[in-house]
């Protein structure tokens, strides 16, 4: 059976195609235009004017992007120069009326609504004078449909702008609010870490201090009248200060890696760990796959290396197995630490269930999810009644 662990993460839509779309309609429709004027009208004495400033208008429009979407100063003058230079085509060739719906897009993504409407409809009035200019008469078509296109086109680029910017806020919301919820997580933990060392330290070094305390007193009042009870005493205490010290050796130990520290990175640090936890009746092997980094990130170090030690732990104590096998496998954007053993096995999924209520007593699993979690990784298990248990966990890595 398989257990997959993952985290999404949220993705943001991009307008780039819908002004890729526009862009292109202006330059076709453009010279679509330009093209009718030549082809119908090519010896009239206004077509070096028409070709002069149809690619005036072009390098205009070409400007525009560079010039970014907010209404500035800047801005707002290249917008007056093309509608300008838009409306003296209009007026000296009525073909190039049907640039006018790109031209609704750049002012809507121009100006904020209040002054877009009135822009459109100015367009539109242009367009619907040049059309009825072609048509020689008054067609219906023509005094009906430019307006209710440039009604439809208008509304849906205000709903729609109105609904990115509403998404674009759950999004901002959605993104704070995780991190807030991670940092009091974060909090949290600390917090109960500092809790459970609190109550290590009281029942072990603390005890520890106060029994020396106490026993060095006595052989103090003693050493006179009863040297050799005081020697027992001080004897009694040197084994308490052995233990007190093994006690905090541990500590440090559980804190930092101490395996990581000597050096050799995570290869060597795991072979340290197998070798200690190599017993009789229990065979723990390392291999490595690929070229590890130099140096990988501290935290993905440290996370790969607990996991070890937690997964050895449920080896040892859950397993029943003769042979567990530690495989570190480097790739260019992930490092991959794979667990497996020869032991009874379990069912993941009932044992996913059963921490999910709350039951049972194990927390190995439930920690290793949480520091893949934080790091992005996921976490495999395969395993089944009487078949061993294979673990893999994947970090991923920036790409060498």
């Amino acid at each position: 059976m398989r257990e997959v662990v993952a985290v999404p993460e949220p993705a943001r839509d991009d307008p780039r195609a819908l002004m890729i779309v526009m862009h292109t309609a202006f330059f076709v429709l453009l010279a679509a235009s330009l093209a009718r004027y030549l082809t119908r009208h090519g010896e009239s004495p206004h077509t070096p004017w028409i070709v002069a400033l149809s690619a005036l208008l072009a390098v205009l429009y070409v400007l525009g992007p560079a010039l970014g979407t907010r209404p500035t100063p800047r801005r707002l003058t290249w917008l007056g120069a093309v509608v300008a230079a838009w409306a003296l085509l209009v007026v000296l060739a009525p073909s190039f009326a049907w640039c006018a719906v790109p031209l609704f897009y750049t002012g809507l993504r121009t100006l904020p609504p209040r002054a877009a409407i009135p822009l459109v409809a100015l367009l539109t009035a242009l367009a619907v004078a040049a059309q009825l200019e072609l048509a020689g008469w008054p067609d219906p078509n023509v005094l009906l449909a430019p307006p209710a296109v440039a009604a439809v086109a208008a509304t849906v680029y205000v709903v729609m702008h109105r609904q990115a910017a509403r998404q674009s806020d759950l999004i901002d919301d959605l993104v704070r609010t995780r991190r807030e919820l991670a940092a009091t997580e974060r909090r949290e933990g600390t917090l109960a870490e500092r809790e459970r060392l609190a109550r290590e330290i009281h029942d072990t070094l603390a005890q520890g201090l106060s029994s020396q305390r106490m026993l060095l007193q006595a052989a103090d009042r003693l050493w006179d009248t009863a040297p050799g009870t005081a020697r027992e005493h001080v004897r009694t205490a040197a084994l308490i200060t052995e233990r007190g010290l093994a006690e905090a050796r541990r500590f440090v130990r559980d804190l930092a890696p101490a395996d990581l520290a000597e050096g050799g990175g995570l290869p060597r640090a795991l072979r340290a760990v197998a070798e200690r936890e190599t017993a009789p009746g229990l065979t723990v092997r390392v291999h490595t796959e690929g070229t590890a980094p130099e140096r990988l990130p501290a935290p993905v170090e440290s996370a790969l290396l607990r996991i070890a030690q937690g997964a050895l732990a449920n080896v040892r104590e859950h397993a029943d197995a003769t042979t567990a096998i530690l495989t570190l496998t480097c790739l260019d954007d992930q490092i991959v630490l794979d667990v497996m053993d020869d032991g009874h096995g379990f069912d993941p999924a009932g044992n996913h269930r059963t921490a999910a209520r709350g039951e049972g007593r194990g927390h190995g699993l439930p920690a290793i999810r949480a520091r893949l979690r934080q790091l992005g990784g996921t976490l495999t298990i395969e395993s089944a009644p009487g078949e061993g248990t294979a673990l893999s966990a994947a970090i991923p890595l920036e790409r060498r």
